[in-house]
């Protein structure tokens, strides 16, 4: 496939709009891997060497372009517009797709949110789409527009793969401080402070180890079952990618691990606080049980109370109310249950 024939389809489909729609950037890449970027209001020229266009599937008529491009098999074209996040990776013919996890990009940086990545790749075009700002792609942007050379199409997936490690790596190192501040607080602060925090951290390194595993399987299978088969053009350094995302997920692992570990302890503390303020107002109880039972007592009206005729008798009761109270205190001093 000839990059002067996609760009003539492309520029043909497109000759009315004279830009493609829901286009968000376009690089052109020399034979020598040097990266130009393309105007955007400017229908696609062809040049020698091969492109990347990068589709917004927020705009309508992004899809519909898609949907109808001839330079691509009609899995991958579907795929490129599919709504549904389900990880894949696949080969047909001269052409690889499939669509790889990535955090959004907010307006301060990464963010807990996972977006999707759908890219269908030929010899001479990579197409990528998304729905949401990723962080992966703006920081390969930011590369080539640094100056980056990057030769194959192959290989742009394989820098922007390794910027995904990046984003999620960066983001880990974050949870990673979290997680020593929540520890830190723990010697110092009550214990039921930091269960959200812990919570938070936990379910953010769950969700990251399911992706990670998901890519990770992914390339395994594309080395093992589809690689032989394609173009030489097409394949991919697997065992580098592989590599990097092996140990990503370990760091994933040991941060559901450890925040799980500092939950179980949160809990542990929390359960250590119920049960001191249990045992205290279990031995307030105590101690004044024997009071409101003479209370009660005396508090009946029936006949032949004790000290109903004695004009000292609130005083009296007074004194046996607290030197009861008293007792009881003793004794359980003594039996040692207030020193526990």
């Amino acid at each position: 496939m000839q990059l002067a024939a996609n760009t003539r389809s492309i520029g043909a489909m497109d000759s009315e709009a004279k830009a493609l729609p829901g286009l968000i950037s376009a690089f052109r890449f020399d034979p020598d891997g040097s990266a130009e970027e393309l105007p955007l209001e400017q229908p696609i020229p062809g040049a020698q060497g091969w492109l990347w266009l990068h589709f917004n599937l927020a705009d309508a008529r992004a899809c519909n372009f898609l949907r109808s491009c001839p330079e691509l098999p009609a899995a991958a074209r579907e795929l490129l517009i599919a709504t549904d996040g389900h990880r894949q990776l696949h080969a047909e013919g001269t052409c690889v797709y499939g669509v790889f996890a990535d955090l959004v990009c907010g307006l301060s940086g990464a963010t807990d949110e996972i977006g999707f990545l759908h890219f269908a790749m030929t010899e001479k075009l990579f197409v990528s789409s998304r729905r949401r700002s990723l962080n992966a792609l703006e920081a390969t942007r930011r590369s080539l527009r640094g100056g980056r050379k990057i030769g194959t199409a192959a290989g742009l997936l394989e820098a922007i793969v390794e910027h995904i490690v990046e984003t999620v790596e960066s983001y880990a190192d974050g949870l990673a401080e979290d997680l020593d501040k929540v520890e830190e607080r723990l010697l110092i602060a009550e214990a039921s402070d930091q269960n959200q925090a812990l919570a938070r951290v936990r379910k953010i390194a769950v969700r990251l180890h399911r992706q990670l595993a998901t890519q990770r399987s992914l390339i395994h299978r594309f080395e093992r079952e589809i690689e032989r088969s394609s173009q030489p053009s097409l394949q991919l350094a697997t065992a580098k990618l592989v590599q990097r995302l092996d140990w990503l997920d370990h760091e994933m692992i040991a941060l559901r691990d450890r925040s799980h570990l500092l939950q179980e302890e949160v809990s542990l503390k929390i359960a250590d606080q119920t049960n001191r303020n249990l045992q205290v107002l279990a031995i307030v109880t105590t101690v004044f049980l024997p009071a409101s039972l003479i209370a009660t007592i005396f508090g009946m009206n029936v006949g032949g109370l004790p000290l109903a005729a004695n004009p000292a008798g609130f005083v009296w009761a007074l004194l046996l109310l607290a030197g009861v109270s008293g007792f009881v205190f003793w004794l359980l001093k003594r039996s040692g249950i207030l020193r526990r």
